[in-house]
């Protein structure tokens, strides 16, 4: 089709209508992107000659991504997520606020309330007996190197199968999430189980798009953490486990080198006694370095909707 109607008069007072200019209500942001947002999406359709049975199946598939509240598991599959951090280093970088522990992203499985403990916490509720144990420890420090003594250490992580506790019903409630706060010298300790990765559910919305770009919707087994201080800059980010095969083909993009940790296997059993263990068991080490900062906006992660949040106040 050689028709394209984009650029003339018509489509563009069209826009302007659908975008609610002519409207004196609603927010002048909202307007100014739905513009910008539906210009750029009808001239993909110009551009690329889509057709209303191309159209109609990107909206029921759309109406699937919904149903099945995929958009956000689809969203890093994108690089959205990705991109965000991306931006968000820049905007560290011009500010001059570098070194530290690397973010990256959050992903859409934290859940808020998770129970607390001072310096250790076991996270596992003792039903996956056959896992993997993991003791998994670390040091918060500033930039000089200097302990940071009460630091909140959220942690969040998969089982061996790869599912969520709230979003998976068959584990317990918080399983394999705990908040720590770190004790004097600014260390954590956590027992928990080696988690496995996962992905996103065969023959889903997710599943359908990233298919029919060629991918793959496979995340490498990775821990998440959310840590914060007052008077320093609140990290999110995750590490990977060494040795996982999808290390460097995580269809989240979340992979970064510095945030890549090597498991520890041990089997004497007089250090597994010092740690109150029964067996062999694996040391995860992730210290972490944050950045100063006296801006309070900083200090606490952004908003977004997250399960719970808003009942744990």
């Amino acid at each position: 089709m050689t028709v394209k109607i984009f650029d003339t008069p018509e489509v563009h007072d069209f826009l302007k209508t659908v975008a609610g200019f002519e409207q004196e209500g609603g927010s002048d942001r909202a307007k100014q992107i739905v513009h910008r947002l539906l210009s750029d999406l009808y001239r993909l359709i110009d551009d690329f000659d889509v057709t209303p049975e191309e159209f109609w199946a990107t909206v029921s598939l759309m109406n699937e991504l919904g149903k099945a509240s995929q958009f956000g598991l689809l969203s890093p599959g994108l690089g959205f997520d990705h991109y965000l951090d991306m931006r968000m280093d820049a905007v560290d970088a011009e500010a001059e606020r570098t070194g530290g522990t690397p973010r990256t992203i959050e992903g859409p499985l934290y859940v808020a309330g998770a129970p607390e403990a001072e310096g250790f916490a076991r996270m596992d509720d003792g039903s996956d007996a056959d896992s993997e144990v993991m003791w998994l420890t670390g040091q918060v420090r500033n930039l000089d190197g200097e302990p940071v003594p009460g630091a909140r250490v959220e942690i969040w992580h998969a089982n061996a199968k790869g599912g969520y506790s709230h979003f998976d019903p068959s584990q317990s409630e918080y399983n394999l999430r705990r908040t720590i706060i770190a004790d004097d010298e600014g260390r954590y300790r956590a027992r928990s189980i080696i988690p496995s990765g996962y992905g996103v559910p065969a023959g889903s919305p997710t599943d359908k798009v990233l298919k029919a770009l060629g991918r793959h919707g496979q995340r490498p087994a990775h821990i998440h953490y959310f840590i914060s201080a007052p008077g320093h800059q609140h990290l999110t980010t995750q590490i990977n486990l060494a040795g996982d095969p999808y290390t460097w083909d995580d269809f989240a993009f979340a992979t970064r080198e510095e945030l890549l940790v090597d498991g520890r296997a041990v089997n004497d059993s007089a250090e597994a006694e010092a740690r109150g263990l029964e067996g062999p068991f694996t040391e995860v080490v992730f210290d972490i370095t944050l950045a100063r900062t006296a801006a309070p906006e900083l200090q606490t992660r952004h908003k977004r909707p997250r399960a719970l949040e808003e009942a744990a106040g």
